[in-house]
């Protein structure tokens, strides 16, 4: 399983994933509502990679470690869809789903590239797969119970339960033509317009070509002459190079994670900003759009600060007791969040919903962002400081602002800015304060302005 799954080509598959496990209607409920893909598509993809190294590279105890974060992460992604449908992540047939077609993934990779597992191979796969399923709580009851019965269970779930919805339509048509450029792109940073167009056009042509008969034939989407032409020529000809590779380039390595460089203090004293008109609508728009709006949908309402909550506690695996005081201050946040700025009471808001009730609040009450404001950045602040340091590393103020809207470069000039005795960490009460100054100051001469960077 792990030679399988290891290979760098399994990428070649792994959209075909993303589109099986999306269209089952409880999947995409959950992650139309909670998830933060449109929004942050690489990260996403990073969660998910690191998850599946954890599971299936990394030893007994850090397996069950992850399970735990799994488990505290999806208890709380339940609701109604738009169709009035009940809906949760912990449902054991969607949890089977969705694991199912990781193993689906692999023989697929092996299918399609013309070498296709034995019936001896698929059952050593099969019942290693069944191990982690086990390890996650999936019993066999909800499973498959041979590898030779995936075919037929895959069938049936794609003919009988799938849907071909909006989250589906937008993993394959729309999500790579909007993406932001990866951070790792470097130079070619300036030509990810013109990638990114040849990249999505290739790729929803190869998922469309891959995805099973069964698919197809349901929903209608054609394997053309040409998209079948071009399956053959890139997984037979990646299974060519991949195959006559050493294993160091062949297999993905599986590190616990990269390490990040430490932000360099400037030594150089700083200029005073000029100071000019009222900025806080501004600054206010750019926080609603980086940081508030995590789904990327143009409004804000729970699911997006549970969002918020969920990306620190992923990074960090907190205890579930310190999820839970995080996810309480936060909706404490939220609801005196929603008082005051949802003015069409529809349960979410809007960025000038949020920006001109700010600004009303802070200007007739200067005690409007004790209430909700500071309690939850407190939360936040002890929630990063892992070490319980009293303090902040730049390497925790990244985990928390981090995204694919607020480059690396910008944060380490935040940090700075707030780091105001030039130490290398923040203590909580420069923390919280720069949150205050960020949302109160009139002008940009303030430091809690350049929390995300430059103004």
């Amino acid at each position: 399983m792990r030679q399988t799954l290891g290979e760098w080509r399994i990428g070649l598959v792994a959209w075909r994933l993303l589109v099986l496990q999306t269209a089952h209607p409880v999947v995409a409920a959950g992650t139309a509502r909670y998830s933060t893909y449109r929004a942050h598509p690489w990260r996403r993809i990073e969660h998910t990679m690191d998850s599946g190294s954890r599971l299936f590279f990394a030893g007994p105890e850090e397996r069950q470690r992850e399970i735990a974060r799994l488990e505290r992460a999806h208890r709380r992604i339940r609701g109604t869809d738009d169709a009035g449908r009940p809906y949760s992540a912990e449902d054991p047939e969607v949890r089977a789903w969705v694991m199912v077609t990781l193993y689906e993934a692999m023989t697929a990779m092996r299918e399609l590239s013309g070498d296709p597992l034995s019936p001896a191979e698929l059952d050593v796969l099969y019942a290693e797969f069944k191990e982690v399923c086990e390890a996650l709580g999936i019993t066999g009851d909800v499973l498959p119970a041979t590898a030779a019965d995936v075919p037929g269970y895959v069938e049936r779930t794609v003919r009988e339960v799938l849907e071909f919805g909006d989250p589906v339509r937008y993993l394959l048509f729309d999500m790579l033509r909007e993406a932001p450029a990866p951070r790792r792109l470097g130079r070619l940073r300036p030509a990810w317009p013109l990638l990114r167009a040849v990249a999505a056009r290739t790729l929803t042509t190869l998922t469309i070509a891959d995805l099973p008969p069964s698919w197809h034939e349901r929903f209608g989407t054609p394997r053309t002459r040409t998209a079948a032409t071009l399956s053959w020529v890139v997984h037979r000809g990646m299974r060519q190079v991949m195959t006559r590779l050493p294993d160091h380039l062949r297999y993905r390595g599986q590190s616990d994670g990269e390490g990040r460089p430490e932000a360099r203090r400037s030594t150089s004293p700083r200029l005073p900003r000029p100071r000019t008109a009222d900025s806080r609508p501004a600054r206010l728009e750019a926080f609603f759009r980086q940081v508030l709006d995590q789904t990327g949908d143009g409004r804000v309402d729970s699911a997006d600060l549970q969002a918020m909550v969920h990306n620190v506690c992923w990074q960090l695996e907190l205890p579930a007791a310190h999820e839970d005081r995080l996810y309480a201050a936060f909706e404490t946040w939220w609801r005196q969040l929603c008082a005051g700025t949802d003015a069409d009471a529809d349960g979410a808001v809007e960025c000038a919903e949020f920006v001109s009730a700010m600004l009303k609040g802070m200007d007739q009450d200067p005690e409007y962002l004790e209430n909700g404001l500071r309690p939850a950045m407190s939360a936040l602040f002890r929630t990063a400081d892992t070490d319980g340091s009293g303090h902040l590393c730049a390497d925790e103020y990244r985990i928390l602002f981090g995204g694919s809207r607020v480059h690396p470069a910008e944060l380490n000039d935040g940090f700075r800015e707030l780091d105001a005795d030039g130490d290398g960490r923040i203590s909580e009460e420069e923390f919280v304060t720069a949150f205050t100054e960020f949302f109160t100051a009139a002008t940009e001469s303030t430091a809690g302005t350049a929390l995300l960077g430059r103004p």
